[in-house]
């Protein structure tokens, strides 16, 4: 018997296991249906790549026909090792702008709003800058600065100004307006993941058990409460029993999970054959991801690194690597201490706009990401400069496919079926190429590979966006947090209408944060921790 099991070890999991085994009294057990993060490439910053098409520690999920994107399916990536999608991202660290988190205090949520989540931003952060009014330096969660600039990149800052970009130095700070340099979750040199930074610390505790390969087949609700899980590791299942059940599967997993436990809508559930215990038509619906498209140039071989990154993924030209390996080996330095995106912008898609709505990445190699979700570099110099509209319209939904756990559920994030999303997608192509065409920048550009300079009209960028967008791998919403008819939990993270049952992750999110999504998630851990031991205080008093 364990006072809380935690379903899932991903950035929310690892955060809940660490903070709620503190006392050293509370028992917890911690699921995770991944395995151990063990490998080389989790701890490599410049791994990313690599893990994002690994099914060793990436569920690799695939939306279904997506109809504002020419019915392509979308590749969907999501973390299945410890530390979930902390150990695969692109480790940049964006808390997204305080209004969207006065937002969701607006829309009924108490204890949300941005004066609220700051302290717990804080709380998490070891700043590498320092503590201010905005940052935390005691924290367990690294966020550094990006050490070596590429030459391309500083170009890419310049020629924003140029056009009228402010220049940021912290956007998790007072202002997301700007452009600047990137933070990361990179701590001397690798990858500071939710695994690395939160549970690692924590294995040691007695009181905590984790158990890896747990695939968590259905919560066991009785009376109206829910009092413990059953989970198959191997051949064998488990029934185990706790005080407290927290679902922290993500925006995929965690709707999944009260689907196959009979918490969903009804009518979805009864067709599937699956035992309705409580009719909550909101689990699985508004699913929300930020839409990404990429623009590519080809440059001047100095402004691009495809030929370094060529030289890695080819067995016959890996040697020329050897440097690199080397200074990463011995200094913890070089190319392989870099994530993706370098540079980042947050622009505005028209004036009436109150606070920036788009955000564009820039990397000194082009970006081309196949169907089955691999990064490919072409064989000439080019870099890549990507947009997302960061406060989606559009929303989507997942649903069951079976009442068997082993099968992915349906995902569809309707992307780009909104107007407003177009129409915000289609300028920030052409900020893009403002900034491209800007000085020092232009001076190094040979010419646009894509879109492509034929491509100038509305309906001529829309036709290359709906062909040629992506998913920005920032699932999140579908177990939202509200007192509404479609919500799943209440602004204490409670499962509406079953006791003792919370979800604890970016599922919870009514409506997406304007910008990468794992810093949030923590921070959502973090305060869901302590609602968790307040509420159990409480209970103990009574």
């Amino acid at each position: 018997m364990f006072d809380t099991i935690i379903i899932g070890a991903g950035s929310a999991g690892c955060v809940l296991a660490n903070r709620l085994t503190e006392d050293g009294t509370t028992r917890v057990l911690l699921l995770e249906a991944g395995g151990a993060d063990t490998s080389l490439w989790l701890k490599i910053p410049a791994g990313t790549p690599r893990l994002y098409s690994d099914s060793n520690v990436n569920w690799r999920y695939h939306t279904a026909p997506e109809p504002g994107l020419n019915n392509r399916s979308i590749y969907c990536p999501r973390g299945k090792t410890l530390g979930g999608s902390s150990a695969i991202n692109g480790l940049v660290y964006m808390r997204g702008a305080a209004r969207d988190y006065d937002l969701w205090r607006q829309s009924g949520n108490v204890g949300w709003s941005w004066d609220d989540v700051l302290p717990y931003f804080r709380k998490s952060e070891q700043q590498q800058r320092g503590a201010d009014a905005f940052h935390g330096a005691d924290g367990a969660l690294a966020v550094s600065d990006l050490s070596e600039p590429h030459e391309a990149s500083r170009a890419f800052v310049k020629a924003g100004q140029t056009m009228g970009l402010p220049y940021n130095a912290d956007f998790n700070g007072a202002s997301q307006d700007g452009i600047g340099f990137v933070q990361y979750n990179i701590k001397n040199g690798l990858r500071h993941s939710a695994a690395t930074a939160f549970l690692k610390p924590a294995r040691s505790r007695r009181n905590l058990n984790v158990e890896t390969h747990a695939l968590v087949k259905r919560i066991i609700i009785e009376n109206g409460r829910a009092t413990g899980i059953v989970y198959q590791q191997g051949d064998t299942t488990h029934e185990v029993r706790a005080r407290e059940i927290i679902l922290s599967g993500g925006a995929i997993n965690s709707p999944q999970v009260l689907m196959l436990s009979g918490v969903g809508p009804a009518d979805t559930l009864m067709a599937l054959g699956i035992p309705v215990v409580h009719d909550l038509p909101g689990v699985g619906t508004n699913l929300q991801d930020h839409v990404y498209a990429h623009y590519l140039s080809r440059v001047d071989p100095a402004y691009s690194i495809n030929k370094l990154v060529l030289n890695a993924a080819s067995a016959r030209t890996s040697w020329k690597l050897l440097p690199q390996v080397l200074q990463f080996a011995f200094k913890r330095t070089g190319l392989l201490t870099s994530a993706a995106a370098q540079v980042v912008a947050f622009a505005r898609s028209n004036s009436g706009v109150e606070t920036p709505d788009l955000q564009i990445q820039f990397r000194p190699f082009s970006m081309i990401i196949t169907k089955a979700g691999q990064f490919v570099a072409e064989s000439h110099p080019a870099v890549t400069a990507s947009v997302s509209y960061i406060r989606p319209h559009s929303r989507g939904a997942l649903t069951l496919v079976s009442n068997n756990p082993f099968a992915a559920p349906r995902i569809q994030f309707n992307y780009l079926t909104a107007p407003e999303d177009c129409r915000a997608m289609i300028e920030g192509v052409r900020i893009i190429r403002r900034i491209f065409a800007a000085s020092p920048f232009a001076e190094h550009v040979i010419r646009e590979a894509t879109p492509g300079v034929d491509k100038q009209t509305d309906d001529e960028l829309l036709g290359y966006l709906r062909q040629n967008a992506q998913a920005m791998y920032h699932p999140v919403g579908s177990c939202k947090m509200g007192r509404d008819p479609m919500a799943v939990v209440d602004d204490r993270l409670r499962v509406h209408g079953i006791a003792g049952l919370r979800v604890i992750d970016a599922s919870i999110m009514p409506s997406i944060i304007s910008g990468n999504t794992n810093a949030p998630t923590i921070m959502i851990a973090e305060k869901g921790a302590d609602m968790v031991r307040e509420d159990s205080r409480r209970a103990m008093a009574a």
